[in-house]
């Protein structure tokens, strides 16, 4: 199948199942406009976020990696009324059009958003949060994953996006090191005795990629 038809198969879901909101097709408009790269979660992978959010009843979420805050918009809805998200960006350009899509959206209360490198804001950060979502780049994803465990509950879910990068995880060789950091945090997940995870592979409008689950069953001492 073509990239053409995963695209079409997801436009369908979404005009089936994800109802439209002008908040969130504005933030995506934000984005372009300001120059934003166009790698935001599609909307049902978005409605998907917000579903897991959901199920869980999660109330504090923390997320690695906000960009135009697309993402973070959806899981905001998910929350309960004193919910609170937790959101790291590295660019101030991308923070900056994240907190106007925040303020359109009627949310900004709810997120509390930290720019600059990741692994500088999270030791300031206070756990444990009941989501995290990991979503930035993706050779430091070992060091994030050590982090999420230290922020956590049992209980907690971790989610790892962007894992199949077209088929070239399984490439062991591979120079780039956004691969391999993928490839050392998967093999960290799988390893670790205080997690159960899985990862599944996604086609679509996003191309060739994938999403990793996991469940905090124990803390580390």
């Amino acid at each position: 199948m073509s990239d053409h038809m995963w695209r079409a198969v997801d436009d369908y879901f979404t005009q089936t199942l994800v109802k439209p909101d002008a908040t969130l097709t504005s933030a995506l408009a934000r984005n372009a406009a300001a120059g934003l790269p166009p790698i935001d979660v599609a909307a049902n992978q978005g409605k998907l976020l917000y579903l897991l959010a959901r199920m869980m009843n999660a109330s504090r979420i923390l997320e690695i990696g906000t960009l135009g805050g697309y993402s973070t918009l959806w899981l905001a809805q998910a929350l309960p009324e004193n919910g609170k998200i937790v959101t790291l960006e590295f660019s101030p350009q991308h923070a900056q059009v994240a907190r106007e899509n925040f303020a359109a959206a009627g949310v900004a209360e709810k997120i509390e958003l930290l720019v600059g490198p990741a692994l500088e804001s999270l030791p300031g950060l206070q756990g444990p949060f009941d989501m995290i979502f990991i979503d930035a780049d993706k050779r430091n994803n070992p060091h994030y994953l050590r982090w999420a465990l230290k922020l956590a509950r049992v209980g907690s879910v971790i989610i790892g996006d962007n894992v199949v990068r077209n088929g070239r995880i399984v490439d062991s060789q591979s120079p780039d090191e956004n691969v391999q950091g993928l490839r050392q945090y998967l093999r960290d997940v799988g390893g670790s005795p205080h997690l159960t995870a899985t990862a599944l592979q996604t086609v679509g409008s996003k191309g060739w990629d994938g999403l990793q689950l996991a469940i905090v069953e124990s803390l580390p001492d």
